[in-house]
Order: structure tokens, then C-alpha cells, then sequence
């Protein structure tokens, strides 16, 4: 049945709402049996590239030349880094320096959230070493003095780092105590539940398989809404100064 040109879907100068329905499949370089789902990337503006890739057993990812995170939302992959093996179920994840040789192959039809940026270094620091975790070992803590907002940090709170990758979990009518500006960028995918999201002047339903992406200093505040939790995977960068690198 046509939609008639309807979508909750919404591009705007500082912001875009992407929902499943207006999804677009592509595959990258050197993936095989494995496609793509582009979120954002610089021909938008962004500082860094957020897909989801869409695996059939036996599938592989392609290389890049900047940094990677994953994280699996549902399925099964194995990462091979350095000799080693290791296999990631949901809520695994893994952080690859830029430069690292690896490999990632899923073993289950699997959707995986990838995260891509180039380095930023400091002469001051040593670039960060690579990481293979899971969400459910990483103890929660609340945002402000709010036992209904848990958030969890997938990347240790150290200046190697310039990006910062959470998740966030709302208890049902749990929403952000303000409304945020500043000048990180945000990636943010819907995993659970549902809400309403401000975006700069525009207000959005948004539920889980929607993907979110907010320039610098776009307003943005969320309440959850309904009666389960509201979870979402949020990416930002982090650790460096203004000046260290210029907008697109």
C-alpha cells in the first residue's frame, strides 16, 4: 500500500530523524554478504560515519582507514584482532583503533551499529587500545540525582579517547532534567521503547529503529513514553578542544 509521501522521517539544518520506513540499503567496501544502512557522515556535516550493517551468516564487514566501534543489537559476530578470536552476542561491543587490522565476520543474521571517525591525536596522550566488552558488564549509574535515568559508559573516561559511546535507559516518564546545548554532535539509535524528542523547534515520536542525528548546539531533550523503558545507543565526540578541528 502506498504511503502517500508520508514519513515521520525529517531533515533539517541542525538535525535529522531517520525511521525505518525511508531506510536505504548500500554496500560498502570489501563487505561481503553484508549491507549497509547510512545514517550520517560528512556529506551532511557530521565528523564521523554511524551505519547499521546488516549481516547474513558468514557475512563480513569491510576495512576502514579510521577508528570503529561496534555494537551488536541483535545476532552474533566474531571479531579477530592480533592472532585473537573473540565472538560478541547482543549487547557486546568492540572499540578498534584507527590503523588496527581486523577482522569481523558475524556468525548469525546479525545487525550491528558502526561507528567510524579519524583519530584525533594528542602529543600529550598514547592512542587508545583496543577493547572487547559487553554492555552487561558495565556497571549503570544515574544521569544527575535521577534513579529513573541509568547510563552506562562503553568507553573509558580517559583523554585518549575522543569520542564517548553510552547507552541510555529511561524508567516510563523519566526525561532529561533541561534542555541540552553545547558543541558535541550526537548519533543516537532507538533500541527499546519509545518517546518524544525536541530537536531544535520540532518535536518528534520517535520508537525503537529510529535513528537520530544532532549538529553542535542543537536543543535536544527527551521524555520517555509507554510502559516499558526507553533504551538508545548515543554516540558523541568528547576530550578535545574546539580548536582542534573545524566543522564541514
Amino acid at each position: 500500500m502506498h504511503n502517500f509521501g508520508r514519513t515521520r522521517s525529517s531533515q533539517q539544518p541542525n538535525h535529522l530523524l531517520l525511521t525505518p520506513d525511508t531506510f536505504v540499503r548500500t554496500v560498502l567496501p570489501g563487505m561481503k554478504a553484508c549491507s549497509a544502512i547510512v545514517h550520517v557522515g560528512p556529506a551532511l556535516g557530521a565528523r564521523f560515519t554511524q551505519y547499521t550493517a546488516e549481516f547474513e551468516v558468514g557475512g563480513e564487514l569491510g576495512g576502514t582507514s579510521a577508528q570503529r566501534f561496534i555494537f551488536v543489537i541483535d545476532g552474533g559476530v566474531k571479531i579477530e584482532v592480533e592472532g585473537k578470536s573473540s565472538e560478541l552476542s547482543a549487547r557486546g561491543y568492540a572499540y578498534l583503533p584507527q590503523g588496527l587490522q581486523h577482522r569481523v565476520s558475524a556468525t548469525k543474521v546479525s545487525r550491528v551499529a558502526v561507528m567510524e571517525k579519524p583519530y584525533q591525536a594528542l602529543d600529550s596522550v598514547k592512542p587508545p587500545q583496543w577493547i572487547v566488552s559487553s554492555e552487561d558488564a558495565v556497571s549503570p549509574h544515574p544521569l544527575g540525582d535521577d534513579p529513573a535515568l541509568q547510563v552506562k559508559c562503553l568507553l573509558p573516561d580517559e583523554m585518549n579517547f575522543d569520542f564517548a559511546v553510552n547507552t541510555m535507559v529511561y524508567q516510563p516518564g523519566a526525561a532529561l532534567s533541561m534542555v541540552e546545548m553545547h558543541i558535541m554532535e550526537h548519533g543516537l539509535i532507538m533500541l527499546e521503547g519509545g518517546g518524544i524528542y525536541r530537536l531544535g523547534d520540532s518535536w518528534y515520536p520517535v520508537t525503537a529503529g529510529d535513528f537520530i542525528w544532532m549538529g553542535p548546539w542543537c536543543p535536544q531533550w527527551f521524555g520517555a513514553i509507554g510502559k516499558v523503558p526507553a533504551k538508545y545507543l548515543i554516540y558523541k565526540d568528547w576530550n578535545r578542544h574546539p580548536l582542534a578541528g573545524s566543522h564541514p
